[in-house]
């Protein structure tokens, strides 16, 4: 049986969690985005899985290593811990159809807007879709909702700028503009909220 437990916000790592910047493999470079912590707090405490979905094509490009894609993971996480926030699992395509590593020259399902990462956490954590959010800074990152009931959020300004303006004409499914991870989350409590006041309307309306 479902429970509050089983429901997730799907996260992008780099251009959502921290500043992009590309094949972003050393920790000298790594920045945390503005809000991001505060963010991160509000759907803890609201009992999401926090789970990391990241296309990390640079390994495969031979950018830099499994290795060292691994180091910074560690770091981050590390630092987020400190900060009182679990990030429950990073998944990571290595993947790229041009790779310059033979070992990752794959046509692969994980590479986003592939969903075979998706998956994996949806039968890992036993996730209700209905429940869940998937937030990024590209429109890929939000593939999952276009054939499930899991809405999405487009951040920020790095995806073009026509599919910015159509996300926000409401022409993807499930899927919203924010300006960045904290309003997407706020967003995302305002939706909860009103959820539960018109449940309880309801229940009122059916007792009288």
């Amino acid at each position: 049986m479902l429970t509050d437990f089983n429901k997730a916000i799907f996260l992008d790592r780099d251009g959502t969690i921290n500043v992009e910047k590309n094949y972003l493999y050393k920790v000298s470079d790594y920045e945390f985005l503005p809000g991001v912590i505060d963010a991160l707090r509000i759907a803890q405490d609201a009992e999401y899985k926090l789970i990391i979905i990241t296309n990390q094509s640079g390994i495969a490009k031979g950018y830099y290593t499994l290795a060292e894609f691994n180091y910074l993971n560690d770091w981050m996480l590390d630092s987020l811990e400190t900060q009182g926030i679990h990030i429950n699992k990073v998944y990571y395509c290595p993947h790229h159809p041009d790779a310059k590593i033979p070992e990752f020259r794959v046509d692969c399902d994980c590479r986003k807007p592939k969903l075979g990462l998706y998956n994996k956490a949806i039968e890992e954590f036993h996730l209700d879709l209905n429940e869940c959010y998937a937030i990024g800074d590209k429109i890929r990152d939000c593939s999952i909702c276009a054939t499930t009931n899991c809405h999405g959020f487009l951040i920020a300004q790095n995806e073009k700028k026509e599919i910015i303006n159509d996300v926000k004409n409401g022409q993807y499914r499930n899927v919203k503009y924010a300006t960045n991870l904290k309003q997407a989350i706020l967003m995302i409590m305002d939706r909860k909220s009103k959820n539960i006041q018109s449940s309880i309307h309801s229940m009122n309306e059916n007792y009288n």
